[in-house]
């Protein structure tokens, strides 16, 4: 899924770039509104998060345009301005929702994966879900279910799960599995995979330090052996 960061403060695009490439999405970023809307032209991101006050054309003046082309495009505002008026413009100018700085970053995690289940909603045919052991993998949702308990997935943690299940019983290389779920530009790093395994397997399995969804393959990386009962 790809992201359109438009903001003119340069630590805070970065870190929203930063946050959002390490939940699994594609990001663009532009430092001022002209930028912003020659992003939008070329790139067709499926949704965008907008800074209000920026050189060029303000965050109002690109949702305006942005708008104007794309009427349900999803858009996020993340501004400095709090006033309940700001609020009621960037809503009325159609905004899905605003974000007011300073933020935590998992504030921005959780409104920008309400807002991608948003986007996968309106998909005609949205990914379809699969089961891994005995959890059950949402993807159009960014969630898993286990019974009555629901496990918040980022986009990346749905991509290594979906690659695990259809690759069962075989060993998937470290390599490999990074390709897959960074993508082809990143450099293959095998402690930031690992990392990633760790946090994932203690949401996703029952007993993670006996797991039976993401198994090591001790000198290869991970496997998935789908289980005859429980």
């Amino acid at each position: 899924m790809k992201v359109l960061v438009a903001e003119d403060d340069r630590h805070t695009r970065e870190g929203l770039v930063e946050v959002l490439q390490s939940e699994g999405y594609e990001v663009v970023s532009a430092g001022d509104g002209i930028t912003a809307m020659r992003l939008f032209r070329e790139w067709m991101p499926d949704f965008v998060c907008l800074d209000i006050m920026m050189p060029a054309a303000s965050g109002y003046e690109v949702c305006k345009s942005i708008r104007a082309e794309s009427p349900d495009l999803p858009i996020i505002f993340i501004s400095a301005k709090a006033e309940e008026i700001d609020r009621l413009v960037g809503f009325e100018l159609g905004a899905d929702d605003f974000i007011v700085k300073p933020f935590s970053v998992r504030e921005v995690v959780a409104r920008v994966r309400a807002v991608s289940r948003r986007c996968y909603a309106q998909q005609e045919s949205p990914p379809e879900e699969f089961t891994v052991d005995d959890l059950l993998v949402i993807p159009a949702e960014l969630r898993a279910r286990r019974g009555n308990s629901i496990v918040e997935l980022s986009p990346r943690d749905v991509k290594l799960l979906q690659l695990l299940h259809d690759n069962v019983g075989k060993a998937l290389d470290r390599n490999t599995m990074f390709r897959k779920a960074w993508g082809e530009d990143y450099l293959p790093n095998s402690r930031t995979l690992d990392q990633h395994i760790s946090q994932l397997r203690k949401r996703v399995e029952v007993d993670p330090k006996s797991p039976r969804i993401i198994r090591t393959v001790h000198g290869v990386g991970y496997r998935y052996d789908k289980q005859s009962s429980h």
